[in-house]
């Protein structure tokens, strides 16, 4: 049997539980071996929006997030492959001999990414390469015509619910940079991560 590995990308500048509590429904439900997270190096729907976190200081602490946290781990093939990140390329170098060859690879996403991969870039290769766990949080759900476009597309994909938790990485800048606290948002080790690389103070 081929491992089933899911596959979150992301900026996770910085990385909240939101993140990991998807990331961890997401195996129990599809029953999936293991979740990559996988940190973008220049995430191209960013460039230009505002500063992102060097790409090895977001790599570091995430690392620190889920060490010790059984079936999730840490893929650094984008920021090792440096350059704008794409998904078509993730996909592909994970599925390279030195990476998980033979691996069915499970592409988790939010109901309202689901609804816009039509613009993301080489989305045929996207397709071939994996399925789709797409990740319903309260409201934001996938509707029955996002579903009926996402099989026209060809797209395979099951849903899993996640709680919606009023968390994002905007706000935990926002309070680091303000000097508040962050504790239950962002795992201890990850904190400790931050304070010692010093993220996310005011004026970065």
């Amino acid at each position: 049997m081929a491992r089933r590995l899911g596959v979150l990308g992301g900026t996770f500048d910085p990385v909240h539980i939101g993140h990991l509590v998807t990331a961890v429904d997401v195996r129990a439900a599809l029953v999936l071996d293991e979740v990559l997270l996988v940190p973008a190096n220049e995430p191209w729907q960013k460039v230009g929006t505002r500063a992102v976190t060097p790409a090895r200081d977001r790599l570091a602490v995430l690392e620190a997030a889920v060490r010790g946290v059984d079936g999730l781990s840490v893929s650094s093939v984008d920021v090792d492959r440096g350059g704008a990140t794409y998904t078509a390329d993730t996909l592909a170098d994970l599925a390279a001999p030195s990476q998980h060859p033979g691996a069915e690879l499970v592409l988790i996403v939010g109901a309202d990414v689901a609804r816009d991969l039509h613009t993301w870039r080489r989305t045929g290769e996207i397709r071939s390469r994996c399925s789709l766990a797409v990740v319903n949080r309260g409201e934001a759900r996938l509707s029955a015509a996002d579903g009926d476009a996402l099989a026209a597309a060809g797209w395979r994909w099951e849903e899993v619910g996640v709680p919606a938790l009023d968390v994002s990485s905007t706000m935990v800048r926002e309070r680091l940079a303000a000097g508040r606290p962050v504790d239950f948002l962002v795992p201890p080790a990850a904190i400790h991560c931050i304070r010692e690389r010093g993220l996310y103070a005011q004026g970065r």
